[in-house]
């Protein structure tokens, strides 16, 4: 027979193992809950002032509602949102997507205008794969001026969000560009399987980059260069590779969101589309709980932060404030949600487990 051992009893005067944070403590100090809690703020005020603002109706195949409408808005800032995600990971900024948004929307309108004699799905897939190409170019160069240069993320890509509202301009010949073609007005209006067709775009690209971040060494890689670019390549990642991907991913990010946005109004304005969505962007990424100062990133985040910052554009009307008053509401409340995310507020609501004291041998 095999003898069991007892366990051994407590030695005296041994400290006792620290106990582990106690669920209340995990609750308060996640991330996401905060900006979830301002959400469900934000619908309750708006069921208070509309008691059917939540109500979702089936019509004609497919889901009608504000919320709804709501996810189908996001669909823009989230795109631009998780390249900024990305791009601040490695502790850069992009400030250039809504010029990037404006030039794709741009050159997919000139190419539909240009192409009236093609098929309407033909002419939208031929806009649509060259406004990213585009987009890829101009990536590309942001990517360059801060890799390779080296120049400040700011200042290289404030250089193409003051340019490319120029170049967006030469392309339309600085004319409002209308377009009437039902397949490209379908990537912004359309619905599959019930849901807005622009958000299950967003959303595909969200899981298509949680994939490739969660699932490879890439978000490992992107969060090394953003805590310590120069320890990252000493270690052997090629630092350099990386902030151009991010940025040229980015670029394609803005792009599709702008084309998006094209699609939505059947028209492009060079002086107005994408405009200020470059701030949206980053509020959602903050709020989503990344830190400006790079490394690690939450691309859940990410989507609850661009759902709250729809879900707020949605409740500024519907509870009748002045248009002169949105952006002020707008930044009240992301400064509320800001502040209670912060690490002393956080742990002014955690509750403090006793001290373990040193057990004296008797």
């Amino acid at each position: 027979m095999t003898d069991t051992l007892a366990p051994a009893p407590p030695t005296p005067g041994a400290r006792k193992a620290p106990a582990g944070p106690s669920r209340w403590a995990r609750v308060t100090g996640h991330p996401l809950l905060y900006p979830l809690l301002a959400m469900v703020v934000l619908l309750i005020i708006n069921v208070i002032a509309t008691p059917t603002f939540l109500n979702v109706r089936v019509q004609d195949g497919h889901l009608f509602g504000s919320p709804i409408d709501i996810i189908r808005n996001s669909a823009p800032v989230l795109l631009v949102a998780l390249g900024m995600t990305l791009v601040i990971a490695t502790r850069g900024i992009d400030l250039s997507v809504g010029a990037v948004a404006a030039i794709a929307g741009a050159v997919a309108c000139t190419r539909i205008v240009a192409a009236p004699d093609e098929g309407a799905l033909v002419t939208a897939v031929m806009a649509v794969t060259l406004a990213l190409a585009v987009c890829v170019l101009l990536g590309v160069w942001n990517g360059f001026l801060v890799s390779v240069l080296g120049i400040q993320p700011i200042i290289a890509t404030l250089v193409l969000m003051v340019a490319g509202r120029g170049l967006a301009m030469l392309i339309t010949d600085g004319q409002i560009t209308t377009v009437n073609n039902p397949a490209f007005s379908k990537l912004a209006s359309g619905y599959l399987f019930g849901l807005p067709i622009a958000f299950l775009v967003a959303l595909g690209m969200v899981g298509l980059t949680a994939l490739l971040t969660r699932r490879t060494a890439l978000g490992m890689l992107i969060e090394a260069v953003g805590i310590n670019p120069a320890a990252s390549r000493l270690a052997g990642v090629r630092a350099r590779t990386i902030t151009w991907t991010v940025y040229t991913f980015a670029a394609v990010c803005a792009g599709l969101a702008g084309v998006i946005i094209a699609a939505n109004t059947r028209s492009v304005n060079a002086n107005s589309l994408g405009l200020w969505i470059e701030l949206d962007a980053i509020l959602a990424v903050v709020i989503g709980g990344t830190a400006l100062t790079g490394g690690r990133f939450s691309l859940a985040g990410t989507l609850v932060g661009a759902l709250l910052i729809a879900t707020l554009a949605r409740t500024i009307p519907n509870i009748g404030i002045p248009s002169e008053a949105n952006y002020l509401f707008k930044a009240v409340v992301v400064v509320a949600v800001c502040v209670v995310q912060s690490p002393r507020a956080r742990a002014a609501l955690r509750v403090r487990r006793p001290s373990v004291t040193k057990v004296e041998a008797r």
